[in-house]
């Protein structure tokens, strides 16, 4: 099975029409060939069912094993901003009893225990980006959660709960930590002040009264060093979203013709051109204040980071060391590209947009 997944997992990436794919292109060139690799039978509706039906709703696939539903697979384009979809997938998932489910539109794959309470960004245990990560990590993590073999045992389930106990853990760990050190310098107990007056002591020569230190202690806890600053911005891209009005046109299954921005119109040929263009366009502008794009965030994650594997198809800005998030939909990418502008100082009203 290796081997032929490798092959096709090699060809995957190098394949860029996997962008262009609608939902049937997609689920015939990507989702049912990945799955014959991993030895299910997509010609078998005993393994690979089409069009589940969940009350009123549909799955793109369950594979089954002796009349029962093991994983849920949901396919979208890859033009859709899959967050859009994983409650409605987490939904029918859980009340079928499905322990496994996938949403994915060939190029990413989000893993989810949709049992365990939460968020969809909470359940979700695992990703799989084709262009972004390496095919050995690629096919480690099929194989692992999606093979039949470990499918049918119940192997791929154990990891999935092994994989997402331990990303729980490390997670608490990250949030209790800042919290354990704002305690530590606000509550400080007598070994801490004790450890501080004495390095106080070897560093110059004279040792502090333990008020003293008590004292230090408080104003550092009070003033979160370097956290401030980030709070402020943090404050700041907020309350830019919320200068942002509603889109007073959808533009699902639109295509971008050209856009205007401070009078000067450029034409591109995709939604994601044009959310390259107006970064491009910040960048020549505002380069010494253009790391502020950092703190665009989306509601699970940064629409700009230094960190590819931060983002699902990230594009990396000309002459700089952070990438952009493309894989958003045409409504994302209006909006973000009024939060950019916004950002810089200027007005929502500055950028105008052409469709067809």
């Amino acid at each position: 099975m290796s081997d032929e997944l490798a092959k096709l997992i090699n060809e995957f990436k190098k394949d860029r029409r996997l962008l262009s794919f609608d939902k049937a292109a997609t689920k015939q060139a990507v989702i049912l060939r990945l799955l014959k690799a991993l030895d299910w039978d997509p010609f078998n509706i005993d393994e690979v069912y089409p069009e589940y039906s969940v009350g009123n709703k549909r799955v793109d696939y369950t594979l089954r094993h002796n009349g029962k539903n093991k994983v849920f697979i949901e396919v979208r384009k890859v033009n859709e901003d899959l967050e859009n979809f994983q409650e409605q997938l987490l939904s029918c998932s859980f009340q079928e009893g499905v322990e496994l489910a996938i949403l994915t539109n060939g190029i990413s794959w989000w893993f989810y225990l949709p049992s365990h309470v939460g968020s969809g960004e909470q359940r979700k245990f695992c990703t799989i980006e084709i262009y972004d990560q390496n095919s050995e990590d690629i096919i480690n993590k099929f194989e692992e959660f999606l093979s039949k073999e470990n499918v049918i045992s119940g192997k791929a389930l154990e990891s999935a709960e092994n994989l997402y106990k331990n990303k729980q853990k490390q997670y608490l760990i990250k949030e209790t930590l800042l919290k354990a050190w704002e305690k530590i310098i606000t509550e400080p107990d007598e070994l801490l002040i004790e450890l501080l007056a004495e390095m106080t002591e070897k560093l110059c020569g004279y040792k502090p009264d333990n008020e003293i230190v008590k004292e230090f202690l408080k104003k550092v806890g009070q003033e979160v060093i370097m956290v401030r600053p980030k709070k402020e911005m943090l404050s700041l891209v907020q309350s830019l979203s919320t200068q942002i009005s509603p889109l007073s046109s959808d533009y699902t299954g639109k295509s971008i013709v050209a856009f205007t921005f401070k009078k000067t119109r450029y034409s591109v040929r995709s939604w994601k051109e044009m959310l390259i263009k107006i970064t491009n366009l910040m960048l020549s502008a505002h380069r010494t204040q253009f790391d502020k794009v950092l703190n665009l965030r989306g509601r699970k994650r940064p629409y700009f980071t230094k960190n590819p594997n931060e983002l699902r198809i990230p594009e990396r800005i000309n002459n700089t060391q952070i990438y952009v998030e493309t894989n958003l939909s045409a409504n994302s990418i209006v909006k973000l590209s009024k939060s950019i502008i916004l950002l810089f100082g200027y007005k929502e009203e500055d950028l105008h947009i052409e469709i067809r």
